[in-house]
């Protein structure tokens, strides 16, 4: 429910708190005063339209924050969760925020953090319902009449399975949509796919086999040169006398010949023999190289047209030559995965009749439902119409079946209220009702019925009470006091009947001066509520029966 208002330098009014509490508060004052302007600066927290003329002259700034108790909305705790949203104190808390600058820009918030007016409008439907003869009210609307019917006769866990069932539907069917209008463009990607792949394995690409062959490219580019520089190096090593060998072998026999004389050389000498055993097997590492290695022309140009064809088939498909392998891969796993959309579509076709035929025996049951609790919602608000002195006018909850084949979120049909407000006139849609004050009695008498199924917490309603004499309006006092039992209520009147059924009362006044008015608020209780009451039946002047007069008013209610 709603638990707390504020207001800063929102059109006639500079600062302004208002603290609610459960029942039915109403809210009094003289014409222009500022009571729909109080119930303007709510709506616009809820994402109304906002626009320059609304910031209070002078102010560079309108600032509206309106504090929601949620421990009964749990489906407004849920949407803050799924928005990443919650108040990081107390889940049981809301706070929307709107600001709007002197130029008309405005921004809105929740719970501190910055969001979009589509993000209030959907949480505000949820907290408050703001019932007037303005053109935002939900009852104008064919969805609000659906909601309302569905609450009021509607098994929670039926509509739950039919929603959960149409969604699944809506998924499935969507993706079969998507790949249905892929089938043709699959067919030749798969024809394209078959003849690249076909391409490259003709081709036996081995696993790294660019690399080898690029490192045995280059060996054989240079063959002679490399045995030529083998043999020179086997030639001076240990070919002739003066080769490095025999130079070796003549140094260690002439220091080993030394004897006594060369026992400090000893050290040396071992060395000398180390490196003539090293250079006798690199001698024969060389000479094992060249008896194997051999300058083959024709391997070069095979290794060379090899190369030649796996950089041409890289280049055709613009990626290193490294990487064909990977690409093979890759070109196999789409293959396959385009092949197997048939059976994907197959698959997906028999869930959609399966899905279907699970919905259509829901959706029969909804229906059944739905006609039962249509025909008692009517008869039950007509009987209200009647004792709110419009004993003339008929409501008509009409079902109007879908032409869709594909299955809707709500069913099989569509609720909308029609209603008659004359003998012989034929029932129209609420939208086309003239007069405002048949409206609000319209919407009163609609809201009392459903009340105890509606998810709304919050109701208001903005001089519902117009039009109507004494004796009805006493009525819609009382209408309202009930609903209050239930549901919180907002209510801004005119009718001293109206305004003595109230739990919570609040006056409000405006101070004008030569350059501008300031509206303020003030709670009323005990003699103060008699004296509104009794102002409201005569005027300031009123005399001590009118205040006997509201004193019976205010005194039966306790």
């Amino acid at each position: 429910m709603l638990s707390h208002l504020s207001i800063k330098n929102y059109a006639t009014v500079k600062t302004l708190e208002m603290e609610f509490q459960p029942g039915m508060s109403v809210l009094t004052g003289e014409t222009g005063a500022g009571k729909s302007v109080i119930l303007g600066a709510l709506g616009f927290t809820l994402g109304d339209r906002a626009d320059k003329t609304i910031v209070r002259p002078g102010a560079s700034r309108a600032d509206i924050s309106a504090e929601f108790d949620l421990s009964l909305i749990e489906s407004a705790r849920l949407w803050l969760q799924a928005n990443d949203l919650k108040s990081e104190t107390d889940e049981n808390l809301c706070m929307l925020r709107r600001v709007v600058n002197e130029d008309g820009r405005s921004r809105g918030y929740i719970n501190g953090s910055l969001v979009t007016m589509t993000n209030l409008k959907q949480l505000g439907e949820m907290l408050i319902d703001i019932h007037s003869q303005h053109e935002h009210q939900s009852l104008l609307q064919r969805s609000t009449h659906q909601r309302l019917l569905d609450d009021f006769g509607l098994d929670q866990k039926l509509r739950n399975n039919l929603f959960s069932t149409w969604k699944q539907w809506q998924q499935n069917h969507q993706q079969l949509q998507a790949l249905a209008e892929q089938a043709s463009e699959y067919s030749a990607q798969t024809q394209l796919l078959s003849y690249q792949l076909s391409e490259m394995e003709e081709l036996n690409i081995a696993e790294n086999e660019a690399e080898q062959l690029e490192t045995e490219f280059k060996t054989l580019s240079h063959a002679d040169g490399t045995l030529t520089v083998v043999h020179a190096a086997l030639s001076e090593c240990s070919g002739e006398d003066n080769s490095l060998a025999n130079q070796l072998a003549q140094i260690l026999q002439r220091l080993s010949g030394l004897g006594e004389q060369a026992k400090d050389l000893q050290s040396a000498i071992t060395l000398m023999e180390s490196a003539e055993i090293q250079l006798t097997e690199a001698v024969d590492e060389l000479r094992g190289f060249s008896e194997k290695f051999h300058a083959d022309p024709k391997r070069l140009d095979m290794v060379n047209a090899r190369l030649g064809a796996l950089h041409a088939l890289a280049r055709k498909h613009k990626v290193p030559v490294k990487q064909l392998d990977a690409l093979m891969a890759k070109l196999r796993e789409k293959l396959a995965r385009f092949e197997n959309s048939d059976t994907e579509l197959e698959r997906l076709k028999a869930n959609d009749g399966l899905l279907r035929e699970q919905y259509l025996q829901l959706a029969k049951d909804v229906s059944k439902q739905r006609r039962d609790a249509a025909r008692k919602l009517d008869t039950a608000v007509n009987a209200q119409l009647k004792n709110l002195g419009m004993p003339h006018a008929e409501l008509s909850v009409t079902l109007t079946e879908s032409e869709s084949k594909h299955p809707a979120q709500q069913g099989l049909e569509s609720a909308e209220f029609l209603v008659s407000t004359n003998p012989g006139q034929p029932p129209k849609p609420l939208i086309k009702i003239a007069s405002g004050g048949e409206l609000s009695r319209i919407s009163l008498a609609i809201q009392v019925i459903t009340a105890q199924t509606s998810e709304t917490p919050s109701l208001v309603f903005d001089e519902v009470d117009v039009g109507i004499g004494g004796g009805v309006a006493r009525v819609v006092g009382e209408l309202l006091r009930k609903l209050g039992d239930t549901t919180q209520i907002l209510c801004v009147t005119h009718q001293a009947q109206v305004a003595g059924q109230g739990h919570h009362h609040f006056f409000v006044s405006k101070d004008s001066s030569s350059d501008s008015s300031l509206t303020s608020i003030t709670t009323l209780d005990g003699d103060s509520i008699v004296q509104e009451v009794a102002r409201m039946m005569g005027g300031d002047d009123f005399s001590d029966a009118s205040l006997a007069h509201a004193q019976q008013l205010v005194a039966n209610l306790k």
